[in-house]
């Protein structure tokens, strides 16, 4: 669960001008709430209904409801997408983003998403393709290739892994092999690409679209630090 990136040094979540103050009046009994929270108020990047959570309680009530499909990007280059495909992963609630390649990546473009969101890792694209194989989970590319058929056209699978290359080159030779199938994003403008942190944010939805339901409501907003 997060950790083991690059850290910048960027932290949202102690940033003095989001979130609420401390929690006026009787405390909940509830034991989701924190009591360092509750008495110093609440400064995370998190949705209203979890102000004052605990963090484990936050990814518990994630975990209930994460969705079947799963993310993997390539980390060849210290691509700073990486950040990006994390913080899209967690909005749509994707099971687990996987990252092949280097441990190491540039947490700033999460911002702090990382820390609610399932991460694996895996060293080579083998690695990832056996744990896909075992998973019984077919890996889809997403990238503009010769041959690679339009998102658009396509009915996902509801169980799969969505997968992104690195900025530039796009999917790996062995990725492109690997894949089941490849599926592009169709473009109107001039340039050949757009980068893997909007494709992904892009191809996500479209699973959304597919499969998911509503989400739920966001919860009530504190006033005061009351619910």
């Amino acid at each position: 669960m997060g950790g083991d990136g690059f850290d910048d040094g960027y932290d949202q979540e102690r940033d003095a001008t989001v979130g609420v103050g401390p929690w006026s009046g009787a405390w909940p009994e509830d034991p989701r709430f924190d009591p360092e929270l509750l008495s110093a108020g609440d400064r995370r990047n998190v949705l209203d209904r979890y102000r004052y959570w605990r963090h484990g309680a936050i990814v518990d009530d994630l975990d209930r409801r994460r969705h079947d499909f799963h993310v993997a990007i390539e980390n060849w280059q210290h691509d700073l997408n990486i950040g990006t495909v994390v913080r899209n992963a967690n909005a749509f609630l994707a099971a687990e983003v996987h990252i092949v390649g280097r441990r190491r990546w540039n947490r700033r473009g999460a911002m702090v998403t990382d820390r609610y969101q399932h991460l694996r890792y895996h060293p080579a694209i083998e690695d990832f393709t056996g744990w896909a194989a075992s998973a019984g989970l077919p890996v889809i590319g997403i990238d503009n290739l010769p041959g690679a058929a339009s998102l658009d056209s396509v009915a996902l699978p509801r169980r799969c892994v969505l997968l992104f290359g690195q900025e530039g080159p796009g999917l790996s030779a062995a990725a492109r092999e690997a894949c089941d199938r490849v599926l592009f994003i169709a473009q109107y403008g001039s340039t050949r690409s757009i980068n893997a942190g909007v494709a992904s944010g892009i191809a996500m939805y479209s699973w959304i679209r597919q499969h998911a339901g509503p989400p739920p409501a966001t919860g009530p907003v504190p006033v005061d630090g009351r619910q």
